[in-house]
């Protein structure tokens, strides 16, 4: 069983954040009925299904009908976003019994030149009062420490307003994050580096990757993490194999025992800024 378990329903999206690599795969959509074959499949394998890699997940014309469909498999949907949509796509999300956890970058409004503060944090706060409501956590991610987070200061002024809290004082658990009510978390994180075949090898010796989670692209491609954003390390495709043969393929072996050894074997792996926190 896995923790987490990514399964990318758009590699399209509405912004250009520039903490973001992109990617050059081709753009489109899973549809539905590829999404219902893809999560049978993935169903033993863990609970917890994220709709995302690269891409908006709100995009999705048929968001609705995926996520019946993965409550039909039993599963906890958790999404992340970059909050724009979720004004409009508010009814559909809070519809569906499956949704878990929604959580915002809040960093993406700093990364695209913004605008009027207050009416994004508007927009997301009115959703995730509603949603906190009815049992879903909601996360408002700030991952921008080490960089310009000029954002962060007004997040805490406008929350502090709305809320009727000093956001600032609030203790802050182990991770940094501070609870702003029932089901409603403020997260903050580190800037890091997206793995990158260009950039020098970096000091990241383990990962969680193929242990507690795996991703798979809208295509099929299965990959060991959410962070494969080019699906460079294809382990195979999962409309034409079964996840067992994927994940005993000598490739995938090879990773994980990589991992074990605090050597990792995959050269993507040893590019990593993000695994680096995994040293710690």
């Amino acid at each position: 069983m896995f923790k987490r378990l990514y399964l990318e329903i758009t590699n399209v999206c509405n912004l250009r954040c520039d903490f973001c690599p992109g990617t050059s795969r081709p753009k489109g959509f899973m549809a539905a009925e590829d999404f219902r074959h893809l999560a049978a499949k993935l169903r033993p394998y863990g609970d917890y299904l994220y709709l995302h890699v690269m891409g908006e997940p709100l995009l999705h014309p048929a968001l609705g009908e995926i996520l019946d469909a993965a409550d039909a498999q039993g599963f906890r949907v958790c999404l992340t976003t970059n909050g724009t949509l979720l004004p409009e796509r508010a009814a559909t999300l809070l519809s569906a019994p499956a949704l878990h956890k929604v959580s915002v970058s809040l960093h993406s409004f700093e990364a695209n030149g913004g605008g009027e503060i207050a009416g994004y944090l508007g927009g997301v706060m009115d959703f995730c009062g509603r949603a906190a409501a009815q049992g879903i956590l909601c996360a408002l991610r700030l991952w921008n420490e080490g960089g310009e987070n000029r954002l962060n200061g007004a997040v805490e002024t406008y929350l502090s307003r709305r809320l009727g809290i000093d956001v600032p004082s609030l203790t802050r658990d182990r991770r940094g994050n501070r609870t702003l009510g029932e089901n409603l978390f403020l997260e903050p994180g580190e800037r890091f580096d997206w793995p990158d075949p260009a950039a020098p090898e970096r000091k990241a010796t383990f990962c969680h990757a193929l242990r507690e989670q795996l991703a798979v692209l809208w295509d099929g491609t299965v990959v060991p993490c959410c962070l494969d954003a080019e699906g460079r390390m294809a382990l195979g495709n999962l409309f034409t194999q079964d996840l067992d043969e994927i994940l005993s393929s000598p490739r995938a072996e090879a990773m994980r025992r990589g991992f074990g050894a605090r050597r990792p074997g995959e050269e993507l792996c040893r590019r990593c800024g993000y695994a680096e926190r995994f040293n710690r």
